[in-house]
């Protein structure tokens, strides 16, 4: 997969692993990480409170999907029967409860693999409408009310066509939810007169707001921006009347990644102070005081807001400006300047300036896989410090970067001036690896464990007015046989990881977890919870896409018990300990479950400064190996550390092997009732044959219904052959590169003797 990345000095010497040890045998047709259930599509995509409706899914790896499960519990789904009574493949009854939230909601399926990644279900108190026939032209367009929602999937190369009426004067609201309900749709949207005679245009995701001209009726036409279409390209079409004057509330979305850092903990929901125009230039600088809270507007274009205040020399602020982290497309500004009049005459002296907030880690540099992850925890927004040198008057001046052509009234900010508040918030996701041979996948990573496996979760840190210290890692509410262990983010660092592990005979369950890192602030524990990251859409080659991650709701951790880890490295269970500056052995049991491309499998330790360690070897075929750490080298001081070894090897995967023995089962029995069907076959006919003339007519009919369950059983002989083809075909063993973890292993350092 993409995103396998140890930061800076790790980051190298992990390249330089995974090429030239572990992985140098990797070709191009290898695939990437072990197969893991993903959700894809939900149709529809959602649903009005209070009602029920019935839901079609698809995806990969969920061909035996059994339960439709929603983050929240007010939201209920049931599998669809047939008039036998039997259940439908991939087809469930949603009910949504009248209590239940409105807003975006987490779907998943539990399938043999464990959860499922998730997918955008709606919930809203429109009326709500399914496409479910062509309506690429004028005269098919399908007629779509006021005041209700369409689930649509786009038409590949062509235009979908809605026709509605209104009245004039009526305010009209078109909204087109693609992207923020994790579709691949770039939407552009027209409203047109009857004759299909475009009125107003929107092609860049925005919303429409329509005043209707004169009675009649209206066309909107949908399509995407350069003609894709498909299963992946859904959309939902709201539309909806509304006051003049009134605000939009658009159609809910998910959340990019960076919106974890924001709102810093305790902010009110709306600003005490509003910007006013016109406020351009310094003759017109609207006056503020310290501390301060401003709602403001990148509007008109090019727009420049300037304020004023007052400031002592020594005084020390924190400035924040939440923008892009709203799902924005603004990359805010901030420069303050000291200003000494003398009469007319202005002497301005810059103070401090204000850009990005960085990542804590290197990112990708050009938006795909390769030399970083598609992950980003941080943002176009604003977190600084301010310090005031001089006494008097100070101007703030803030703009957005790339506003010089944006004329968009809804490019809002939020400016926030305070005195410390020291704080962190975290972001997690599923540990990627990052490979030289042309694989740059980009795919979920449901916390869908094997038995026997450790999954681990980079989790990231954006530290807030100069809180320093260290952040433990925290699970809970974990299934049976499910333990989570947290290697914190050490004090002045920003980077953690967090291990989640099966043990081989845990049972199958799911279970919602509780994430968060801990922390001691001006001698007082908070917690804050961390958030789960995932991309909304699996790339198996993001050369030719962008890969788009959101954030989750919730933190769904499952495990198999059917499926099993290909490798488990497992340490000792008690506490490892050394005397600083000595070297310490640590024995590692293999329980090996696959047969493996190569013969070494190439470590490196992760957690607590050990990751400086140099990388080992251990064998792909022992039972047992050793990993030695040095102390003295690595300058460890006393103390209990946590730590993990991990690497990459190519298993040969093989897919339910378990299938081809229950298909040759059924074989054997399909075999073996078509045998006894012959024998009666030729009984009955041989009696036939002998039968007296008014015996017969009964006797051939006894001969044809018995010929006739013989043709059926030869054709479920038939079938089940092609079953054990295909299950044995499936079973194939497959090279996948995957990463392996050790269970985490406790160490303590004791302090060397005085001499």
């Amino acid at each position: 997969m993409t995103d396998f990345v140890c930061y800076s000095r790790c980051r190298s010497m992990l390249l330089a692993a995974l090429v030239c040890g572990a992985f140098a045998s990797v070709s191009f047709a290898q695939s990437v990480g072990l197969p893991a259930p993903r959700l894809l599509t939900t149709t529809p995509m959602g649903a009005k409170i209070g009602s029920q409706v019935e839901v079609t899914i698809s995806g990969e790896s969920i061909e035996d999907a059994d339960e439709l499960m929603f983050f929240d519990r007010r939201i209920t789904a049931a599998r669809k029967l047939n008039a036998a009574g039997q259940a439908e493949p991939k087809k469930y009854v949603v009910s949504i409860a009248a209590d239940c939230p409105i807003g975006i909601h987490e779907a998943r399926v539990m399938t043999r693999l464990g959860i499922s990644s998730s997918r955008a279900f709606c919930v809203g108190t429109l009326d709500e409408a399914v496409q479910t026939k062509p309506n690429t032209t004028l005269a098919t367009a399908m007629e779509l009310k006021v005041n209700s929602i369409c689930n649509a999937t786009m038409t590949q190369r062509a235009v979908d066509h809605y026709v509605f009426e209104a009245k004039k004067g009526q305010r009209v609201i078109v909204d087109c939810a693609t992207r923020g309900i994790d579709s691949k749709l770039d939407a552009t949207v027209i409203v047109a007169d009857a004759a299909g005679r475009d009125l107003l245009v929107e092609r860049r995701g925005g919303v429409l707001d329509f005043i209707v001209p004169a009675d009649g009726k209206y066309v909107i036409k949908v399509h995407e921006l350069t003609f894709k279409g498909g299963q992946a390209y859904y959309y939902r079409l709201g539309l909806w009347e509304l006051p003049v004057g009134a605000p939009i509330v658009r159609l809910p979305s998910t959340k990019p990644v960076n919106s974890f850092s924001w709102p810093p903990q305790g902010l009110k929901e709306q600003a005490e102070l509003a910007e006013v125009e016109p406020n351009s230039d310094r003759t017109k600088a609207q006056k503020i005081s310290l501390p301060c809270d401003i709602a403001g507007s990148f509007f008109p274009a090019a727009d420049v807001d300037v304020f004023e205040f007052e400031a002592k020399k020594g005084d020390v602020w924190w400035v924040e400006v939440a923008s892009e982290r709203f799902g924005l497309p603004t990359d805010p500004s901030i420069l303050v300047q000291h200003v000494a009049r003398s009469g007319d005459v202005e002497k301005l002296t810059d103070v401090a300036e204000f850009s990005d907030i960085p990542s804590p880690v290197k990112v990708s540099s050009n938006g795909y896989a390769y030399d970083g992850p598609p992950y980003n925890a941080g943002s176009a927004d604003i977190l600084g410090k301010l310090e005031i040198k001089e006494e008097g008057l100070h101007r703030l001046q803030i703009t957005d970067l790339f506003g010089g052509t944006r004329n968009d009234l809804k490019n809002v900010y939020r400016l926030v001036i305070r005195k410390a508040a020291p704080d962190f918030a975290v972001v997690a996701w599923a540990l990627h690896m990052e490979l030289r041979n042309g694989d740059r996948n980009a795919v979920s990573k449901p916390l869908a464990l094997r038995g026997g496996a450790t999954m681990a979760l980079e989790v990231l840190a954006i530290r807030r007015d100069g809180f320093d210290g260290d952040i433990d890692l925290v699970m809970e509410g974990l299934p049976e046989g499910v333990t989570a262990s947290g290697l914190k983010i050490p004090a002045g660092q920003s980077r953690g990881l967090m291990l989640v592990t099966a043990n081989q005979n845990a049972p199958r369950a799911v279970g919602s977890g509780t994430f968060f890192g801990r922390a001691t602030i001006n001698g007082e524990v908070v917690t804050r919870t961390c958030r789960l990251a995932s991309h909304a859409w699996p790339i198996p080659d993001s050369w030719g896409e962008i890969p788009s991650p959101r954030l989750m709701a919730d933190v769904p951790v499952s495990v198999s018990g059917l499926e099993f880890a290909p490798l488990t490295l497992t340490p000792p269970k008690e506490v490892q300990t050394v005397t600083a500056g000595e070297k310490l052995t640590i024995p590692l049991l293999h329980t090996r479950r696959s047969e493996f491309s190569g013969a070494v499998l190439q470590l490196r330790a992760m957690g607590a400064g050990f990751d400086r360690a140099p990388q080992f070897d251990v064998s792909l075929t022992a039972d047992q190996s050793q990993a030695v750490l040095d102390t003295a080298a690595l300058k460890t001081a006393p103390g209990d550390y946590l730590i993990a070894f991990y690497g990459g090897a190519v298993a040969k995967y093989r897919h339910q092997p378990e299938a081809i023995v229950a298909a040759e089962e059924t074989h054997k029995k399909a075999v073996q009732e078509l045998m006894a069907i012959e024998a009666e076959v030729k009984k009955l006919t041989e009696a036939a044959k002998a039968a007296a003339s008014e015996a017969k007519p009964e006797a051939d009919k006894a001969v044809e219904a018995v010929t006739a369950k013989q043709k059926a059983a030869a054709a479920a002989v038939a079938a089940a052959a092609e079953k054990i083809k295909q299950a044995t075909a499936a079973a194939q063993p497959r090279d996948i590169v995957d990463i392996v973890v050790s269970e985490p292993i406790k160490i303590r350092v004791n302090p060397a003797e005085k001499k």
